[in-house]
């Protein structure tokens, strides 16, 4: 007997909706880490740069 609904394209979405939620996590994270690693890079460079 075939079954009159099936869960299964719902649970494909929730995945999709899942995966996303996760991925803008991940950019965001790597947003604000990157523009914190530059300040910092840009702190130690700084002082070991020769002078002219």
């Amino acid at each position: 007997m075939i079954p009159i609904r099936s869960d299964r394209g719902a649970s494909a979405v929730e995945y999709g909706l899942l995966a996303a939620l996760i991925a803008v996590v991940i950019i965001g994270a790597v947003t604000l880490v990157g523009g914190n690693l530059a300040g910092t890079f840009h702190q130690v460079t700084t002082p070991l740069s020769p002078t002219p």
